[in-house]
């Protein structure tokens, strides 16, 4: 299995000192992959209805996963760069594949695009976008950035985006692969049928569950479940036994990949999260 750390953005306030000693750390530890969640913009959740049931508010800080990245293709050289995931709906998609496309050549091809439908309804209404639609043009974007990374020219006329004979140059000099993310079964359904994995969160019984399905659904769709990536976001808390512990019983469920996670330990430092995944890796040999 490939292994990643997960930057603990929500703990270290937005101090990009601090983005550069984990992203470093990350890459001379030892692990494959740095992965980042994505938020544009927090929201009070106090007097909305319907109510905002996400766990993040206006109090925690994001940082905009493609721009980071292009912090950090310059200071590594071998990890991975996980959007995990990036709201993909709320935001236009031609600009998407513009910025992925700059990752992943600038990256020499480290980058993969997670996506999801996202659950902050007022991001979308501040972007623009439909909330109410997300799935469905999530779907036709995933063909569609795949159409922009690949041909000459795209002439596309699609429920949701128009575009007319644009080329997308330069272009990536690899497909850049994309995982889908969610905990429906919508979002299973999709994986199965346009992704190239999933990325899962939350309690291991679910996450292992969830994979069966996804397996299900990737043979009915005529798919070698081989070649379909499963990444496994470990819970917040899970301190250095339970995540060795996570990571044998995700290997046995026949997962590829999973994420360390730091956040929900009382760490106050950069450097406690450094250990702390030093510690993980360490224990695993």
């Amino acid at each position: 299995m490939k292994v990643g750390v997960i930057y603990p953005q929500t703990e270290l306030g937005g101090d990009p000192r601090a983005f550069d000693a984990v992203v470093r750390a990350t890459e001379a530890i030892g692990y494959d992959a740095l992965a980042m969640f994505d938020h544009v913009a927090g929201a009070v959740h106090e007097g909305r209805e319907p109510p905002l049931r996400g766990p993040y508010t206006e109090r925690d800080p994001f940082h905009d996963p493609l721009v980071a990245f292009g912090y950090a293709t310059a200071i590594t050289k071998r990890i991975e760069l996980v959007t995990g995931v990036l709201v993909l709906p709320q935001r236009q998609t031609l600009l998407v594949a513009r910025q992925a496309a700059d990752v992943a050549l600038l990256s020499g091809g480290r980058l993969r695009l997670g996506v999801g439908v996202g659950w902050n309804y007022t991001e979308f209404d501040a972007l623009g976008q439909d909330f109410h639609v997300r799935g469905q043009r999530m779907s036709e974007q995933i063909g569609l950035l795949r159409r922009l990374w690949s041909e000459p020219v795209v002439q596309f006329n699609g429920a949701f985006d128009r575009v007319d004979r644009l080329a997308l140059n330069p272009r990536p000099a690899a497909p850049i692969p994309i995982y889908c993310g969610g905990v429906s079964d919508p979002a299973y359904r999709r994986a199965a049928k346009l992704a190239d994995g999933f990325i899962f969160g939350g309690d291991p019984e679910r996450v292992i569950a969830a994979w069966r399905t996804i397996q299900g659904y990737l043979a009915e769709e005529g798919r070698d479940v081989s070649s379909f990536g499963a990444d496994y976001q470990f819970p917040d808390g899970s301190d250095v036994q339970a995540s060795v512990d996570l990571v044998r019983r995700w290997q046995d469920a026949g997962g590829t990949h999973y994420a360390v996670r730091t956040m929900k330990l009382g760490f106050r430092s950069a450097q406690e999260h450094i250990d702390h995944i030093a510690k993980v890796c360490a224990r695993l040999g």
